[in-house]
């Protein structure tokens, strides 16, 4: 048996591929519609029930009822509610798991089947559980009294079936969509050819539809940014995604790198002066992934992830593993003093007991308290607290300048904590092994900040005080989690949008010295009227 040819004319040919793109596309749309559906309406169905769980934890009524162990007034009001809702149940517990209200009133009395220590511990849960009732999507959140103590848990359900049901519902509009988009697409398809018939001369298609679909794919598909560059570095398109990451206009098309972009490592990564893969860049406050690939015809496609966030995090992941290796630390550290305490206490030697104690107490406020005076600001006071703590289980010593002052009038002082926390950072990793000092100096001049962080370590040369600013670029070695080389870029992009500046050069202490000031960073008093 012969299979039917593959038609020749361009009408025929365009109609029945794209009668048949338009069917798979249908039918691929609908299937990937349909498949998170089931997850989607479990999940609506679970934040209702919490939603419902959290109103009925309110009701001081029932949380007094439940504290006294008053059954048949938390039965009374958690049926109210079950029929008020449309839930499944609304079962209310006591500090046991033993339930105060069920829709079975033989239940009452008895343990809850599942688990309901995370709500009586405080935590509110969402999960799809099989319980005495069968499967149903719940809600558990801890029951509080007016004085915020807990006495039970409220837990509320949605029936599976109902789950069922709208999903029942959604499938039938959903095909019908499926549907009428298929005969739409059919219809449009038969214009389109006819059209195409008298103006093509059934010249063949499919180059046409091919660079068509890769240009859809390319810029619909992906939701990472993607930049195309002909062999001049002309941008031939870009993504939304790109426009947004790069800050680009929209008529970008046509426009060489050099143009759209100012001079830096990210536009040398594109036009592909710096080869590599995964590379770092920063662009305003981005921190940017960049590959590029060459194409063919000597032109590249370039794409971009974005990582702030998680470079954020990352950050925030070193912060708190610093601060877990410093009190642990201070546990061992702890543990010895209360030794030698017991061994004092033991020889009977109390009045040295008495002055070790007031001496080992007093050490850790009197830092504390000289930072604070001098630093008023709680945000940056509390950076520079916590960073001491940490450099000195590192052996180093990071202190305040006698004269550094900073009044509680700091106008952003996230980007303060930010610029300041990552020139410590710097400053304490740069320390060698066998530790060193930190000296951080603050001063105000009106509106205008004045920052300084010095340190004793090996310096930096002066041929490369420049080079430290660019992104990618460091001395250290890269941890496997992250690369390096962004801190002091992000900072020095901080610092000049502020329009301000920052300075490099050898400190005092023989090593680095970073000055950096901030205009308009801080408030500035209101004239006193005589």
């Amino acid at each position: 048996m012969k299979l039917p040819r593959w038609p020749r004319r361009v009408f025929a040919q365009l109609l029945l591929s794209q009668t048949v793109v338009t069917v798979g596309v249908t039918a691929v749309t609908a299937g990937l519609f349909l498949a998170p559906v089931s997850s989607e309406l479990d999940h609506d169905a679970m934040q209702r029930a919490l939603s419902i769980a959290q109103a009925t934890a309110t009701d001081e009524v029932i949380a007094r009822a439940a504290d006294a162990r008053d059954s048949a007034t938390v039965q009374r009001n958690a049926e109210q509610i079950r029929l008020a809702t449309g839930a499944s149940f609304v079962v209310i517990t006591d500090l046991d798991g033993i339930r105060l209200s069920h829709t079975d009133p033989g239940r009452i009395g008895h343990r809850v089947s599942t688990d309901p220590e995370p709500a009586l511990s405080g935590r509110s849960v969402t999960a799809i559980q099989e319980g005495t009732l069968g499967r149903t999507a719940r809600g558990k959140v801890p029951l509080r009294t007016a004085d915020g103590r807990i006495v039970g848990e409220v837990s509320v359900g949605i029936s599976d079936d109902s789950i069922r049901r709208r999903l029942l519902k959604m499938l039938t509009g959903i095909l019908l969509c499926a549907g009428a988009g298929l005969a739409a697409g059919t219809v449009a398809t038969l214009a389109l050819a006819r059209r195409l018939k008298r103006r093509t001369h059934n010249i063949a298609l499919a180059d046409i539809s091919a660079m068509l679909i890769e240009r859809e794919a390319m810029l619909h598909g992906i939701r990472e940014g993607m930049v195309g560059l002909d062999e001049h570095g002309r941008i031939r398109l870009a993504n939304d995604e790109a426009l947004r990451l790069l800050g680009l206009p929209e008529d970008c098309t046509g426009a060489p790198i050099g143009a759209v972009l100012p001079p830096g490592r990210l536009a040398d990564v594109l036009t592909g002066r710096i080869t590599g893969t995964d590379l770092p860049a920063v662009r305003d406050d981005r921190v940017l992934v960049v590959n590029r690939t060459a194409t063919a015809e000597g032109g590249a496609v370039v794409t971009l992830r974005d990582r702030t966030e998680l470079e954020s995090l990352v950050r925030e992941l070193d912060t708190t593993r610093s601060l877990t290796e410093a009190l642990r630390a201070q546990d061992h550290e702890h543990a010895n003093r209360m030794h030698t305490l017991l061994g004092l206490l033991e020889l009977g030697r109390h009045d040295q007991a008495v002055a070790f104690i007031s001496e080992q107490s007093g050490s850790h406020a009197v830092v504390a308290a000289r930072i604070a005076e001098q630093v008023q600001d709680p945000h940056v006071a509390a950076l520079l607290a916590g960073k001491t703590a940490v450099a000195a289980e590192r052996g180093v010593r990071l202190v305040l300048t006698p004269a550094a002052h900073l009044p509680d009038a700091v106008v952003d002082a996230r980007t303060l904590v930010t610029v300041l926390g990552n020139l410590v950072d710097n400053a304490v990793d740069a320390m060698p092994a066998g530790g060193g000092r930190v000296e951080v100096s603050l001063a105000a001049a009106g509106s205008t900040l004045l920052l300084q962080v010095a340190d004793s370590g090996p310096g930096v040369p002066e041929d490369l005080r420049e080079l430290v600013f660019e992104e990618g670029w460091t001395s250290k070695d890269a941890p496997a989690h992250r690369p390096r080389g962004l801190g002091l870029a992000m900072v020095r992009r901080l610092v000049e949008r502020t329009g301000g500046r920052i300075v490099l050069d050898a400190g005092p202490l023989g090593g680095a010295r970073f000055t950096v000031e901030l205009p308009e960073a801080l408030l500035t008093p209101l004239p006193v009227e005589a």
